[in-house]
C-alpha cells in the first residue's frame, strides 16, 4: 500500500501489547493556543487577532522533544501509544525540573503540541512544549521568575526524558530496538514574549500538512513542492511520485479522536483560580471577547431577520 513498507521495517523492531496499562493522556485544550491564558493567537484565518499587550510581563521558552530515529517508524504502527507517551514523559520531566530548587521551585505550566512531520513532509515525531518562564508556589502563594534566559539544562532534560520514555514503553509493551542511540535530543530556547513561537505552532494547527502555494507543479505523474530548509533558511524543492506524494500527506493523519494539543500545571482548564491568582499577580487584565452575532436570513420584501422554523424537501412531482 505504501512505498517504503519495507525499507521502514527494516530499521527497527518492535513489539507492544494492547492490553497496556493506561497511560495518562494530558489534558485538553480549548480551540487554540493559549499561553497562561493572557496571550491567544491565532491565524487570520481562524477569525482571532494576535494582540501583543496580551502578552503580560513574562518570558516564555520553546522546548522541543524528538523520538529517536530508529523509533520513528515502528511507532507509527502504534501511533496512539506513543503519541501519549511522548505527552507523559515531556510533561512529567518539564514539571520535575520546575519543582525542584535549584531550577526553579514552583510549580510550572505548559502548552504542548504535537508535530508529526518536518519540512520536507518526513515522519518525523515531536513535540513542542510552550513553557512560561516562571512558576507558582502554591504553599507560600508566590509567583516565581525565571531570571536567567535558559529555562532547564538542555542535556539533563533529554536523559531524564529518554529514561522516562524507556520505562513507560517498557510498561506498555514496548520493546525498544538495539539500535536505540543513548543519546536523545531536548532542544530549549528563549522565545521572548512568546509571540513567534506561538505564531510558529499555530500555522501548523489550522492548516493542512501542506498548502497549495507550496505546491509548485503536478506533472507526468510526479510532484514538486517547496520548503525552507530549517538551518540554512533557503528554499529547497523536493520532487515524488504523485502516489508517494499522496503518502507523505495521508501518514500524518493522526489517530481519530487524539488531542494534539493539551494544557498542563495551571493553564490547564480545571486550574482557573489558580490562573487567576497568576494574573492577579502579574497585572494581567484581559478584555472580554466581544460577541459575534449569527449570521441570519434576510426577508426579501422588508429586509429583516428571518425566524427558521422548520426545514424539509422539496416534493418533486413524478413524471
Amino acid at each position: 500500500m505504501r512505498s517504503g513498507d519495507a525499507e521502514h521495517r527494516k530499521r527497527g523492531s518492535c513489539s507492544f501489547s494492547v492490553a497496556a496499562a493506561a497511560i495518562p493522556n494530558g489534558d485538553p485544550v480549548p480551540a487554540g493556543i493559549e499561553v497562561a491564558r493572557n496571550a491567544r493567537i491565532m491565524t487570520r484565518r481562524s477569525g482571532w487577532i494576535v494582540n501583543p499587550a496580551e502578552a503580560g510581563p513574562v518570558e516564555y521558552f520553546l522546548a522541543t522533544f524528538t523520538l529517536s530515529h530508529e523509533l520513528r517508524y515502528p511507532a507509527w504502527d502504534h501511533q496512539t501509544i506513543v503519541y501519549n507517551l511522548l505527552f507523559a514523559c515531556a510533561s512529567s520531566t518539564l514539571k520535575d525540573f520546575g519543582v525542584k530548587p535549584k531550577n526553579l521551585g514552583a510549580d510550572i505550566g505548559m502548552t504542548a503540541v504535537l508535530h508529526t512531520h518536518n519540512r520536507r513532509l518526513d515522519y518525523h515525531p515531536h513535540i513542542h512544549v510552550v513553557v512560561p518562564g516562571g512558576g507558582v508556589d502554591k504553599a507560600k502563594k508566590q509567583w516565581k521568575k525565571k531570571k536567567s534566559k535558559c529555562l532547564f539544562n538542555e542535556f539533563a532534560l533529554a536523559k531524564v526524558f529518554r529514561a522516562r520514555f524507556r520505562e513507560a514503553a517498557t510498561k506498555a509493551g514496548f520493546t525498544l530496538p538495539d539500535s536505540a542511540p543513548r543519546k536523545w535530543v531536548v532542544d530549549c530556547r528563549h522565545a521572548g514574549k512568546g509571540l513567534s513561537a506561538l505564531k510558529y505552532l499555530s500555522r501548523y494547527l489550522y492548516r493542512g500538512v501542506i498548502g497549495e502555494t507550496n505546491i509548485v507543479s503536478n506533472q507526468g505523474g510526479k510532484v514538486t513542492f517547496k520548503y525552507v530548509e530549517g538551518r540554512t533558511g533557503k528554499t529547497c524543492c523536493r520532487t515524488v511520485k504523485g502516489e508517494d506524494f499522496l503518502w507523505l500527506v495521508l501518514q500524518h493523519v493522526l489517530p481519530k479522536g487524539f488531542r494534539r494539543v493539551r494544557d498542563y500545571g495551571f493553564l490547564h482548564g480545571n486550574a482557573k483560580k489558580l490562573l487567576r491568582l497568576v494574573q492577579l499577580i502579574l497585572q494581567v487584565w484581559i478584555q472580554a471577547a466581544s460577541r459575534r452575532l449569527r449570521p441570519f436570513f434576510k426577508c426579501p420584501m422588508c429586509k429583516a431577520p428571518m425566524r427558521i422554523l422548520a426545514i424539509g424537501r422539496q416534493a418533486w412531482s413524478a413524471g
